[in-house]
């Protein structure tokens, strides 16, 4: 599976972003889908996640009633709704797939081995 990341830029505090995650070579019915970012000179994290399903949904605390992740498997894409940007959220987003379906809930961290390539999101204050 390809996976490509866009509608990253640069915004300011207050502002919103929705980011896309484009799947080609698979479907994405059946499988699970994540954000992570990486802040400069920080590990990747992951931000939120979505179960095969729907059902079920992870969000890192720090973005926890601002960002909203969502999929659309008809358009084969996920997407990441980014309210009530801070500055401290600015990194580079990936979005991520594990090569195994319908895990439970939303897998481990560790399944996702498939990966974009990243959309840079800067928030100014």
């Amino acid at each position: 599976v390809q996976l490509q990341a866009s509608g990253g830029g640069l915004v300011q505090a207050g502002d919103s972003l929705r980011l896309s995650c484009a799947a080609s070579g698979r479907t994405i019915s059946g499988y699970a889908m994540a954000w992570f970012r990486q802040a400069p000179g920080e590990e990747r994290n992951l931000v939120a996640a979505i179960s095969w399903s729907g059902g079920s949904t992870y969000y890192a605390d720090s973005v926890k009633g601002r960002f909203t992740i969502s999929r659309d498997n008809a358009k084969n894409t996920a997407y990441l709704q980014m309210n009530s940007l801070k500055p401290e959220d600015t990194a580079v987003y990936y979005c991520a797939s594990p090569s195994h379906n319908h895990l439970e809930g939303i897998g481990g961290i560790s399944e996702y081995d498939n990966w974009g390539q990243g959309t840079l999101v800067t928030v100014s204050s």
